[in-house]
């Protein structure tokens, strides 16, 4: 190599470095018009100074500690997105659900020994012993609001002969209720109180209701406010004679979301928030399963109990039992029978109450019930709900098998209060 070359050789380095160097320049700037947000993120990741200034004053930090940082449509979405339909329909109901407390007298009368006159005169004619003693009894339960003038759904055990009704709203206020009717054969119950403008409790269908829905069950159990317990439907019109109650008029709905003492006339509610049933029976001898009364049941009614006027319930004085051949046959068979029973399907009469409407339409012990209103019955439940649906006084046909014969008798509904009063 010549001199000039080794002279110049250093130069052309330096030259062809300043080339590389602007060319690399050139296409990091094509990239970055090209694919904008991917690079930036990367050199935002790589260099996060830059977008931050060189120097801040200690009271510019504190302002930016301090100020909120707005929140992006896209995490408001998640957000939505992320809440369970359990919490959406406990806010579009839970403010209605309120805690009813009540107070009664009881009065206990002394057991037979101290009437005997040795021991009242043992004791004293005036003695504590001999005396009836009263006390108050405390009860709770639950309730919802369905008129925002102060108009509430409940149970009627749960305010029953209460003295005293308290009802405290889920923003703490307390107002004295009170009751404005009670229905006993549907344990349902209307609590007035003081309020407007109260929150309420959107009401649903039951009709709509399949096993398998949702069951969300929203009151105070055991004393333990505003408490949420999700399950299913279990089963639908669960008569009251099968869970044994056999007093009440009602098919309830089952279900496995945990009801509790206390919850007694709080909603069941579906997985929209609407009232689908009112909270009412537990079964002590079973776990995980919950009775509440079908809405529709409560929507006859209600206005009805607002109104403090009484709920008609036709009867017509007879105990059941439904029938198939397989029963009738083993009935049959035994030889300690009571009866000689015929051999088909239908429902049974074993007892009719004297005096009742079935008593003077001449229906007997041993008649097996096959048609009301020329509709087949085959089970104790539809012979109860056809009468349920009937008219007080109104004539109602029966057909019905009595040994070998068929007959037809007709049957005037009386009804069920004025007949348990007079009993």
């Amino acid at each position: 190599m010549s001199l000039s070359e080794e002279r110049f050789s250093p130069l052309r380095q330096i030259g062809t470095y300043v080339l590389v160097s602007i060319l690399s320049a050139v296409l990091t700037l094509s990239a970055l018009w090209a694919f904008p947000n991917p690079l930036l993120s990367r050199l935002q990741a790589a260099l996060p100074s830059i977008e931050a200034p060189a120097a801040v004053s200690s009271a510019d930090q504190s302002d930016a500690a301090i100020a909120p940082q707005p929140i992006s449509p896209k995490a408001e979405a998640i957000k939505t997105i992320t809440r369970s339909f359990v919490a959406s329909a406990v806010q579009r109901v839970g403010p209605a659900v309120v805690r009813i407390d009540t107070e009664r007298t009881i009065t206990a009368n002394p057991g037979p020994v101290f009437s005997d006159p040795f021991f009242r005169d043992f004791f004293g004619d005036g003695s504590f012993y001999g005396q009836p003693k009263e006390y108050r009894q405390r009860g709770e339960g639950s309730g919802f609001v369905i008129d925002s003038n102060g108009i509430i759904l409940t149970n009627a055990h749960v305010v029953s002969g209460a003295d005293t009704v308290m009802v405290t709203l889920k923003d703490g206020r307390q107002l004295k209720g009170k009751v404005r009717g009670i229905d006993e054969p549907s344990d349902l119950a209307v609590v007035k109180v003081d309020g407007k403008n109260l929150p309420v409790a959107p009401l649903g269908r039951s009709t709509d209701l399949e096993v398998g829905d949702w069951a969300i069950a929203l009151g105070n159990p055991l004393g333990l406010d505003n408490t949420v317990t999700l399950g299913i439907i279990s089963t639908l019109n669960r008569s009251s004679a099968q869970i044994g109650i056999p007093d009440k008029r009602l098919d309830f709905i089952q279900t496995d979301a945990a009801i509790n003492p206390g919850n007694s006339g709080g909603p069941l509610v579906n997985d929209r928030g609407e009232v689908i049933g009112i909270n009412t029976a537990i079964r002590a001898d079973a776990q995980g399963i919950g009775f509440a009364i079908p809405i529709d049941k409560a929507k006859a009614i209600k206005d009805v109990l607002a109104k403090g006027e009484k709920v008609q319930h036709p009867y017509v004085g007879v105990r059941m039992l439904s029938l198939t051949p397989e029963l009738a046959r083993q009935s049959n068979s035994d030889p300690n029978s009571p009866m000689t029973v015929p051999e088909i399907k239908g429902v049974l009469v074993v007892q009719v109450i004297p005096n009742s409407p079935a008593a003077k339409a001449g229906i007997r012990r041993g008649d097996v019930v096959t048609e009301v209103e020329g509709q087949a019955v085959t089970t104790a439940e539809q012979l109860q709900s056809a009468v349920e649906r009937s008219k007080i006084n109104q004539p109602l046909k029966f057909t019905l098998q009595r040994g070998e014969q068929t007959q037809e008798l007709t049957v005037k509904p009386g009804e069920l209060q004025s007949a348990a009063a007079s009993e």
